[in-house]
């Protein structure tokens, strides 16, 4: 079975900012929407991790080393964002938690091993979600074998960022669509109009996409969250699936999934001719 759709899910989607609480009906719509066929590489852990501690301590953060905080509250994490999942996708599909570091990208005999898996979930009735494997990372280490990895290559999968890795597993699946939902309906020309929504960028060639998606990137300033790099990255990121032959589409993630591919709701299109 090939992948059809690789659909990435930011943080802050998931989340209703204003109440500190995990957003039941997002996890509800979206896990509703899939199937075999279909990976998700979910962000979350660590955002819901914070919630659910803060819910079980008077509302209180945890203080200290930033990095240590950011594992803990992953791993408390990780467990609730799969369970969210489990609970919402169709019980006639198995769910399989996939936690990637950038090791498992930069080593061609670790990319094969990761294809396989997703592979054959795709053929065993399972829907496979990919997270970055933060309660286990070590930050420190991380930068250290990354420097090293550039100074050996010009092309090192970082995969800080969720929107790299879904970009990196889209090629690597060579998926027909990459879905990348978001807290807004796209790109905006104006980051502060939302009028001024951009809804497709297509040309005859690669490049000449390529070029509408620079011009783009420069008016593109300011993230969801810190560490975050938003709309920015997001089409940074998008190039290599594009260039690989993979439709791209920005879409907030109140949609339909369905709605979302289909068109009937507001989004950003990137595509080839």
């Amino acid at each position: 079975m090939n992948f059809d759709v690789v659909v990435k899910i930011g943080s802050m989607a998931l989340i209703r900012k204003e109440d500190n609480d995990i957003d039941y009906n997002i996890f509800s719509r979206l896990a509703a929407s899939l199937k075999p066929g279909y990976i998700l590489v979910s962000s979350g852990a660590t955002e819901i991790g914070r919630i659910d501690y803060m819910k079980r301590n008077g509302g209180r953060e945890l203080k200290g080393n930033l990095a240590a905080i950011k594992t803990a509250y992953s791993a408390q994490g990780q467990p609730i964002l799969m369970e969210m999942y489990r609970q919402f996708v169709n019980p006639k599909y198995s769910v399989r938690q996939v936690l990637v570091e950038h090791s498992h990208f930069n080593d061609e005999r670790k990319v094969n091993h990761i294809r396989n898996l997703l592979f054959s979930a795709a053929n065993q009735n399972a829907i496979p979600i990919v997270n970055y494997n933060d309660a286990v990372s070590d930050t420190e280490n991380m930068h250290l074998e990354l420097r090293d990895l550039k100074r050996k290559t010009d092309h090192v999968v970082e995969c800080v960022d969720n929107d790299e890795t879904a970009a990196v597993i889209a090629r690597l699946v060579n998926a027909r669509i990459l879905v990348l939902l978001t807290s807004v309906d796209g790109i905006y020309a104006d980051a502060g109009d939302p009028s001024t929504l951009i809804e497709e960028v297509v040309g005859d060639t690669y490049e000449e996409v390529e070029q509408k998606i620079d011009e783009m990137m420069e008016n593109c300033n300011g993230a969801s969250r810190q560490g975050a790099n938003g709309a920015k990255a997001k089409l940074q990121f998008a190039k290599g699936p594009l260039r690989s032959g993979t439709t791209v589409i920005i879409a907030h993630a109140r949609h339909k999934l369905s709605d979302i591919i289909k068109g009937n709701v507001k989004r950003t299109l990137l595509h080839i001719k």
